[in-house]
Parts: C-alpha cells; sequence; structure tokens
C-alpha cells in the first residue's frame, strides 16, 4: 500500500508542475521581392569583358525596357568596371523606352558581388 501512495503523491505532484502555455506560432515570413529579376555576375567575366556577358546585359535593358510601369535597373559593380556595365545595358534600351527607365549605379564593397536588378520604380 505504501508504494501505491507514494505513486498518487509523485502523480498529484507532476500535476502541480507548471506547464508552458501552448502558443500558436505564426511561421517567419520571408521577405518578398519586388524584383522583376536578378543575377549575380561572375567576376572572370566581367574582368574579361566576355561578349556573352554584354549579349545578357543588353537583354536585361531590354527586358526592363518591356515592363508597363516605371523601372529602375541597379547595378552593383567596383567603380571603373560601371561606364562598361552601363553601356552594355543601355544597348538594349530601345530609344523610345529610355524614358521610363533608371539606371541606378552602387559601388560595391569590399566583399560584395557584383549584381544586376531589375525593379519597379517605387
Amino acid at each position: 500500500m505504501k508504494p501505491l501512495l507514494i505513486f498518487v503523491a509523485l502523480l498529484a505532484l507532476a500535476g502541480c508542475a507548471q506547464v508552458p502555455p501552448v502558443t500558436a506560432t505564426q511561421p517567419e515570413k520571408t521577405p518578398v521581392s519586388t524584383d522583376i529579376m536578378s543575377f549575380t555576375i561572375p567576376p572572370d567575366a566581367l574582368g574579361a569583358r566576355d561578349p556573352q556577358l554584354t549579349a545578357v546585359l543588353a537583354k536585361v535593358g531590354t527586358l526592363a525596357a518591356a515592363q508597363k510601369q516605371p523601372t529602375t535597373i541597379l547595378v552593383t559593380a567596383l567603380g571603373q568596371d560601371l561606364p562598361y556595365l552601363n553601356q552594355a545595358i543601355w544597348r538594349g534600351v530601345p530609344a523610345q523606352h529610355a524614358v521610363k527607365l533608371n539606371l541606378d549605379n552602387l559601388t560595391a564593397g569590399a566583399n560584395q558581388p557584383y549584381s544586376v536588378s531589375i525593379k519597379p520604380t517605387p
């Protein structure tokens, strides 16, 4: 009988223990990207002024110009590479669509990758 009393006492004590409240957790929301397109430029392609890179950059200009809303192209690279990148992008932009485009440059930091993105102008 004594083991039964000990078991009942332990069970009663366990029932009094604080149980953390159950809360419904919301899954973390990932930021929604408004980018129409974005890619990283391989440093070796940029250094070699690769013709394929030049063609892709011209297509970026064409894609940005084809958007119905005003669009911003953001180019991130070293300052010395920005003129080449900008020129390659503008080659793909038809003259009549140049008005609704913004081409913004951002100088890359030491460990920052070179990139190009197209997004709606806020």
